[in-house]
């Protein structure tokens, strides 16, 4: 039986990120998740002696953390050769060369991981590299990401070719993303998303920022022949007419979803066993505590 193509050209990706660095890396989604990831450690109150980065597309990452102070050593890991970066090697996310031995205390990966073919295998993976009571932070694009450019899109193809083609990543949802940290062995896994609107003053502007940070379109399944020129006037147009707002500039959105989970460890908390606790919620409340009755009335 044979496998179906990956969803994602993994070499066309590289490709991409490194023209988006020649050409000025647009930084400004990448400068928001350092911020946040700030603000995430700033509540382990702990050092985290070896890290890693993770396919992170610059340095920034590595560069907060060594200025932090929360590390000695950071180890990157980057899709894309980068002059001057002397601690770094060029690999793949989906190919970890660390071993299963668990070198690193902290692992972190900003905005790559929703280009990762085998995200549930680079998770274990992850897992593996880390030692027991490690830390792994991410942060990658979901599925709310540039929806209006993806219905714009659909809608103009359907309407000048008769059909559509696949033009915009399907990303991950936050909900998916818990249990895949837990089939990973991670514990203490925790997902929650935000979303950020770009206003932009024409959808050419937003396809030009997609430009240069890599994110145009590498799937594996894209249509090969050039987009028409109808094609692309007529989105433009169904994106102003659908997504502008009263003083006519268009929004786009950013969904960015972080996760984190722990390499297991004695030292961790253990949920409590079914029935195990020491008072009541009722009391902690200070509510009345309304029983179920068997025959549908309720007690007190």
């Amino acid at each position: 039986m044979s496998q179906p193509p990956p969803l994602f050209d993994t070499a066309l990706v590289r490709q991409r990120l490194a023209r988006a660095h020649r050409a000025g890396y647009a930084d400004f989604l990448l400068a928001r998740a350092v911020e946040d990831l700030d603000e995430r450690l700033a509540a382990v109150l702990r050092r985290f002696p070896l890290a890693l980065d993770l396919g992170t597309p610059s340095p920034s990452a590595v560069r907060w953390l060594r200025a932090s102070g929360r590390t000695d050593a950071v180890v990157r890991m980057s899709p894309v050769p980068e002059p001057g970066e002397r601690f770094g090697i060029v690999g793949d996310p989906e190919a970890l060369p660390f071993g299963s031995d668990g070198q690193f205390d902290l692992a972190v990966s900003l905005l790559a991981l929703h280009a990762a073919n085998d995200l549930p295998g680079t998770l274990v993976q992850l897992r593996r590299a880390l030692k027991a009571d490690g830390l792994f932070v991410g942060c990658l694009l979901g599925g709310a990401t540039l929806t209006e450019l993806r219905q714009a899109f659909q809608f103009a193809e359907s309407e000048v070719e008769g059909g559509i083609s696949p033009r915009v990543a399907p990303f991950a949802e936050v909900r998916d993303l818990g249990g895949l940290l837990q089939r990973a062995g991670f514990s203490l896994p925790v997902t929650d998303s935000e979303r950020i609107t770009v206003r932009y003053a024409d959808p050419f502007a937003l396809m030009r920022d997609l430009r240069a940070m890599g994110l145009t379109n590498a799937l594996t399944e894209r249509r090969r022949t050039p987009l028409r020129r109808a094609t692309l006037l007529r989105a433009a147009e169904i994106y102003a007419e659908r997504f502008a707002d009263p003083d006519g500039r268009l929004r786009a959105t950013f969904e960015l979803i972080w996760l984190s989970g722990w390499v297991p460890h004695e030292s961790q908390q253990k949920p409590l066993k079914p029935g195990s606790a020491q008072a009541r919620l009722a009391d902690a409340l200070g509510t009345p505590e309304h029983v179920v009755d068997p025959s549908g009335g309720t007690t007190r």
